[in-house]
């Protein structure tokens, strides 16, 4: 179980993000046009997991908004933007905001937060997902990972997408 902050008060996650050097848990998430996707459908890919709790906050929406202008240029590189929001949600978001760069994938129905143990298991965002980015290459392989340790800050966009360029 990790331990983050949501603006400075203690909240605990179900578990430990998987480790840099290991293989990625496989996930079903489902898309905006409410079909499964898998990890295998992603193979072969440099993947940027962009997970957070809910497109509807303001640093949700930045991570979002970044990573659809900072990673969209990187070859061979899908970045999928995870919460547990509605797809429809994620959709109109997307669509509001112009972004065409990033896939939204909703976990509102599947053990991807317990799987990937980044669900809260306390505190007012208990069963939301922590706010987290797990870089994964082309094999399927943790390059990168970090929990943001004050929900309402920023990833490290920089450190993440190093990783990519090696």
């Amino acid at each position: 179980m990790a331990t983050v902050t949501l603006k400075g008060n203690l909240v605990h996650t179900t578990g430990n993000l998987p480790k840099v050097g290991s293989l990625i848990p496989d996930f079903t998430l489902i898309d905006a046009d409410l079909s499964p996707k898998k990890l295998s459908d992603y193979k072969g890919k440099k993947l940027v997991l962009n997970i957070f709790p809910s497109v509807d906050t303001g640093t949700c929406a930045m991570s979002v908004r970044e990573f659809n202008q900072k990673a969209s240029t990187l070859v061979n590189t899908v970045v999928l933007c995870i919460s547990k929001d509605l797809p429809f949600a994620q959709k109109r978001f997307c669509a509001a905001e112009g972004l065409k760069n990033v896939i939204t994938l909703s976990a509102f129905r599947s053990s991807f937060g317990k799987d990937y143990g980044l669900e809260f298991s306390d505190g007012p965002m208990k069963g939301l997902l922590s706010r987290v980015v797990i870089i994964v290459d082309e094999k399927g392989k943790v390059i990168y990972e970090e929990q943001v340790p004050e929900i309402s800050h920023e990833p490290d966009y920089d450190s993440a997408l190093k990783t990519l360029i090696k």
